[in-house]
């Protein structure tokens, strides 16, 4: 081989290593552009699902304070409520009350059926299974004539707003009767 020939090949040779080395340059760059570009997409599908979540969150917070934004306000109402139950209760049925019997009967049936347009309903839970989500026992009695767990007696109605217990019922619980047994 010539010294021309040589000369030749390695300057050849040099530029194709340069080449190489460029070329191997911007795969580089280019790989590194593509992982920021997926890890970008990534935080910004992120930050989207975050948002739709605050989103739906502060609507069901807005929903669920229009829905028992009365509860305070109904909960007043209810003692009222007990109040003229009490009195009719208390108020004899004589000729001389009877007035009075009428317009405290009359003033209770428009209470409720105000309560009851907002969605507060009455839990009147007499002759049901006891059920501790929505009543209160105050006590047990024996009772072999009821199965064990069944509401003897309601001491206060219990009422709930749109299905959420506003006040619990008060109520006496049957234990059932004294177990005998027969084969003793």
């Amino acid at each position: 081989m010539s010294e021309e020939q040589k000369v030749q090949d390695e300057t050849l040779e040099q530029a194709t290593g340069q080449d190489t080395a460029e070329e191997q340059g911007a795969d580089d760059a280019l790989e590194q552009a593509q992982a920021e570009v997926a890890e970008l997409k990534d935080q910004m599908l992120r930050i989207q699902a975050e948002m739709q979540n605050v989103r739906r969150r502060a609507e069901l917070d807005v929903e669920k304070a229009h829905k028992f934004a009365l509860e305070k306000f109904a909960n007043e109402m209810l003692t009222t409520v007990d109040n003229l139950e009490r009195g009719l209760a208390a108020a004899p049925e004589e000729e001389a009350t009877q007035a009075i019997r009428e317009g405290m009967e009359m003033t209770l049936t428009a209470l409720l059926a105000s309560l009851q347009r907002f969605n507060v309903e009455p839990v009147d839970p007499a002759g049901q299974t006891f059920n501790p989500e929505l009543h209160q026992a105050i006590t047990m009695i024996e009772n072999p004539s009821l199965a064990p767990n069944t509401v003897m007696d309601v001491m206060q109605k219990g009422y709930t707003l749109n299905g959420r217990l506003l006040r619990p019922a008060m109520v006496v619980v049957s234990k059932g009767g004294a177990q005998i047994d027969e084969q003793a």
